[in-house]
Formats: structure tokens, sequence, C-alpha cells
């Protein structure tokens, strides 16, 4: 969400004066994203405030067109709450600002997690409202410790495995932004991609050196094929980069 279109101070907004811009698809409330979210602002309340446009100027009497927040907005009707604290917009082009509200992903749960934490809410308690085990929290504080944080925005909003990280770790920051462009590519957010990715990364873009793998014929013939799609998926990624270079110039 780009910031610098937002005013610096938020506003508090009575739910029937903010409107959403889009229904919720068919039985999302059931999701165990769903309940998640619900459980943790029910149990620490909400950390990221919802964004609004006014519909019409400025004036504080007149409605706010939702922008980002639908799954927080909705979990407030549910939980019965009368208002929102939310961040005003300057423009509306925050319509393309989030394209994945009805799912959320590790890099923003992630940072709800820490959010939480600066808040001072005890892991346990939001381990409670996320309902796993606190251990889970300390791992998931350590999500993106040694990624890139251009990698971090590109996956911001893709549905990345979180094991995805710990791959992606292993490798230096160029490869990492990299391996994060060609999983875009190919839009695979996998384990096993991230791992075929690591396989493929020449030694001198690692942290570590690669440690030996034993494979039987099937594995070396399924991972050529593997490495084959890499391959092509790299080639279309740079591809793209140079059109739109060479259309910025």
């Amino acid at each position: 969400m780009n910031r610098s279109s937002f005013e610096q101070h938020t506003i508090t907004v009575p739910l029937n004066d903010i409107l959403p811009t889009r229904p919720l698809p068919a039985g999302l409330k059931h999701s165990p994203k769903f309940k998640t979210i619900l459980a943790s602002i029910q149990e620490v309340g909400i950390i990221e405030s919802l964004a609004v446009f006014p519909e019409k100027g400025r004036k504080r009497d007149e409605k706010n067109i939702l922008l980002d927040g639908h799954l927080r907005f909705e979990c407030l009707k549910i939980l019965g709450a009368t208002h929102a604290v939310c961040l005003l917009s300057n423009d509306d082009e925050g319509f393309t600002f989030n394209r994945q509200v009805n799912r959320l992903s590790a890099v923003q749960e992630h940072r709800m997690i820490m959010q939480a934490i600066a808040k001072k809410v005890p892991p346990e308690r939001i381990a409670k409202a996320l309902n796993v085990n606190v251990e889970h929290i300390r791992e998931r504080q350590r999500m993106l410790d040694g990624i890139a944080p251009e990698v971090v925005e590109l996956l911001k909003d893709r549905l990345a495995a979180r094991s995805v990280f710990s791959i992606l770790r292993k490798m230096k920051p160029m490869r990492q932004i990299e391996a994060a462009e060609m999983m875009i590519a190919a839009n695979r957010f996998t384990m096993t991609y991230a791992a075929m990715i690591l396989s493929a990364t020449r030694p001198e873009f690692l942290l570590e050196p690669k440690k030996p793998i034993e494979a039987s014929v099937e594995d070396i013939a399924r991972m050529e094929r593997e490495m084959e799609k890499l391959y092509q998926d790299y080639r279309t990624v740079q591809d793209t980069l140079g059109i739109q270079c060479s259309s910025s110039w």
C-alpha cells in the first residue's frame, strides 16, 4: 500500500458509513483464514487500520469507500463493533491495493504478528488468537530473517508457503530476488518449486556450499524436467523485464 497517498492521521468512522467495493466470496466466512483473522481481532483488536476514501469530498458526515481491509471490516461487523479506525486516502487509487482480500499471505500474517508484538501483546496471547502453538508464533516471527526486502515486497500479496522463505534464506540476496521473480512468472509458490530453484543455483550464489544429493534415476529424470521448465520460466521473466526496461526509457 502506498502510504504517501494517505493522510498522516487516522479517523474513526461508523461502520454504517463505510461502503465495501466488493462482496466476499461465498463460503469465505467458514474458511480457516477468515476464522484466524476473526479470532485475532477478537483477542488483540485491529492491528492495521482500514483504508477508506471519502465518496464526495472530505466531509466527515459523508460515506467512505472501503479501499483496503474487507476481511477486517466484515470481522468487525460480526463482532458487533460500531466504529472502525481508518486511514484516510488522498485519492481512489486504492481500488488496486489489496487484490488478495479473500486470503491472508504469509508475509501479511508475519506483519500482523510483528505489529501485535510491537504493541506489547504477549506471544502466548497471539498464539491463542491464531489457534497455534506459541512456538509457531516464534517461528513466524523469524520467517523473514535473512530475506531481501525486495523479495518481501514481491511476495507480500502472494500465497507462498511459509517453508518457501526458509529455502530462499539459503541464497544470496540477488538470487533470492531472481527466485521470487521466477515463482511469480510460473505462478508457483510451493516448497517443491523453491527447492528446484535452489538446486539450480550456482554455488557462488548460495550462502553455504551444496551438499551431495543421492537420487534415483526416476528422481533425476523428474528433476531434469522441472529444471527445463524452470529455465523456461526464468527466460520469460528476463524477457518481461527487458520489455519493461525498454518501455521506461
